[in-house]
């Protein structure tokens, strides 16, 4: 009980990131562009490191309106990388991206010494140390963004379902594109300052993946994401502070081993409706 103060607000800061990336993962795995949020993330975090690079604070306005510009190139490059025909996969771009943003913030890193520790974070974040004031500018942020893609729900839905066939959509698509992957570009700016990239690619992914083995349907997919989120971060929250280690680390592993739990769950419940078809 001591401890619930302390917790609170890393937990509601990972309620935050839920929300958003369960949806968000959706699309990303529609699209089978699944290291876009990786991706983006790196280039996120390579922005951040030419600011702490330049002598700026990592957590001031400069810092983060680098990163954010850092992230809206990054989304125009996966936006415009879509090929008519296809003979590159857009994967391929974004695989890319992903390894050239590491590497340069590597390099970048080298040359400011007695900073490796902001490299350690935005990779595996340090949720635990989030502020309120912190808490509740992303849940408004993060509430802009979701209303932006209720709005255009049907224009991000229709490019995600059929990716194949841009051409029969009848709308600008890379225009949405980039206006999709801009509008990520905000979320992962603010998401990995507060989580890390690691953490904030699990968040993505890994809900919409558990989702995927019991639903096919929007509606009991983001249902099932959103739950599956809110129980992990609890419990990788409560792991970390019991067991004393990062926080970030911690619900990445937790999100893993409860993913392979529905695996096996899945497997027993696909196993009992095939043996009561035969």
């Amino acid at each position: 009980m001591e401890m619930l103060p302390f917790l609170l607000a890393p937990f509601v800061a990972s309620l935050i990131l839920t929300g958003i990336h369960a949806y968000l993962g959706v699309h990303v795995v529609e699209r089978g562009v699944i290291f876009v949020d990786l991706a983006l993330a790196q280039i996120a975090a390579l922005g951040a490191t030419v600011a702490i690079v330049a002598g700026m604070d990592p957590h001031g306005h400069g810092s983060y309106w680098i990163s954010l510009g850092f992230t809206f190139l990054g989304a125009a490059i996966f936006a415009f990388a879509r090929t008519r025909r296809g003979h590159i996969p857009q994967e391929a771009f974004i695989g890319i991206a992903y390894a050239v943003a590491s590497a340069t913030a590597i390099l970048l890193m080298s040359k400011a010494t007695g900073e490796t520790e902001h490299l350690k974070d935005m990779l595996v974040g340090n949720i635990l140390a989030v502020s309120w004031p912190e808490v509740q500018k992303t849940a408004l942020l993060y509430g802009a963004v979701g209303a932006f893609h209720y709005l255009f729900r049907k224009k991000f839905l229709a490019i995600s379902m059929h990716h194949d066939e841009p051409e029969k959509l009848g709308f600008n698509v890379r225009f949405w594109d980039f206006l999709f992957y801009a509008s990520f570009g905000f979320v992962v700016t603010s998401s990995v300052a507060i989580a890390g990239v690691l953490l904030v690619f699990c968040y993505l992914i890994v809900p919409s993946v558990g989702a995927m083995l019991f639903a096919d349907r929007i509606g009991p997919r983001l249902a099932i994401g959103w739950t599956m989120g809110t129980l992990v971060s609890a419990l990788g929250v409560l792991l970390s502070v019991k067991l004393d280690t990062p926080t970030g680390a911690t619900i990445v592993v937790t999100f893993g081993g409860v993913l392979v739990l529905m695996f096996f769950a899945h497997l027993i419940v696909h196993h009992g409706r095939s043996a009561q078809r035969v």
